[in-house]
């Protein structure tokens, strides 16, 4: 089986740049990043939470992951400004590839009742974001050993102009949108 970056070199510049009309090769879209950040709330009260989060973002992801910081205080959540509250990790090239082919592979089918990544998490601009309710369903993540069930988000930013532009090429490279139903269906009329 092709990797993610084969099948993107080999089959997706060609078909994209035949779909959209594309003159140069630099205006086909392709990915640049993968932004998978994890929120946690609950830091407030126990920073050690942070560290076990850090730790299994960076077994999930394959690159260190950073803590990030708040950057101002609010009382009503007994937030101050610098204290502890998620952990992020920015992937590029190789690292990106490998974990996109891992999360259309393997994590996603592993969803419980999966039906699709609905495709309206993209931004007007071409990036894509969508949720993960449980960080269970990556492989590295042994669920015994784990204290909470966690989400996060990911986000993966293109060269793409558009949305539709942005949209052919991760359904090409695999990512299982669900499929939008038309008006006839939702009306419950059939032809």
């Amino acid at each position: 089986m092709a990797t993610i970056k084969e099948l993107y070199e080999n089959e997706c510049r060609p078909q994209l740049q035949k779909d959209f009309g594309y003159k140069n090769k630099l205006e086909i879209p392709k990915i640049e990043k993968i932004v998978i950040n994890m929120g946690l709330g609950e830091a407030v009260q126990n920073p050690k939470i942070v560290e076990k989060a850090a730790g299994e973002l960076t077994m999930i992801a394959g690159q260190k992951a950073v803590v990030t910081r708040a950057r101002k205080s609010i009382a009503t959540f007994k937030l101050r400004e610098g204290m502890p509250i998620g952990t992020c990790v920015t992937l590029r090239k190789d690292r990106m590839y490998d974990f996109l082919s891992k999360l259309i592979n393997i994590a996603l089918p592993r969803v419980r009742d999966f039906r699709g990544i609905s495709a309206k998490g993209f931004d007007g601009s071409g990036n894509f974001s969508m949720g993960v309710k449980e960080h269970i369903i990556f492989p590295e993540i042994d669920y015994d050993k784990i204290d909470k069930i966690r989400g996060m988000n990911i986000t993966i930013v293109t060269s793409a102009k558009t949305d539709d532009e942005s949209r052919a090429l991760l359904a090409m490279l695999g990512m299982p949108f669900r499929q939008q139903k038309t008006e006839e269906s939702k009306s419950g009329i059939s032809q």
